[in-house]
């Protein structure tokens, strides 16, 4: 696969399509990158809901999906929720 583009899920399909030829250290790597992408998609999909809480307490006024609420609760690290801070990180923001 090491000329396919990676955009566009074409990276994705060719390792499914050639599976059967990889390594099994391969394997394995391509499975835990998997995982770790789908947790950090699952932390991003859900840090608007855990940090809701820290985001009306710290950063009043600032809109959900807009990057000024991040760096809200970015600079605010200290006095953000155990969770909230757990999520950031796992979402891959910092």
């Amino acid at each position: 696969c090491s000329t396919v583009n990676l955009g566009n899920g074409a990276l994705v399909a060719c390792m499914d399509k050639n599976i059967t030829k990889v390594s099994a250290q391969c394997k394995a790597d391509y499975a835990a990158a998997e995982a770790s992408i789908a947790k950090r998609d699952a932390a991003q999909d859900s840090i608007i809901k855990v940090c809701n809480a820290d985001a009306a307490r710290l950063c009043p006024g600032m809109i959900p999906q807009d990057g000024n609420l991040l760096s809200c609760l970015l600079e605010a690290t200290k006095v953000v929720s155990g969770a909230c801070n757990q999520a950031i990180t796992d979402a891959g923001y910092r």
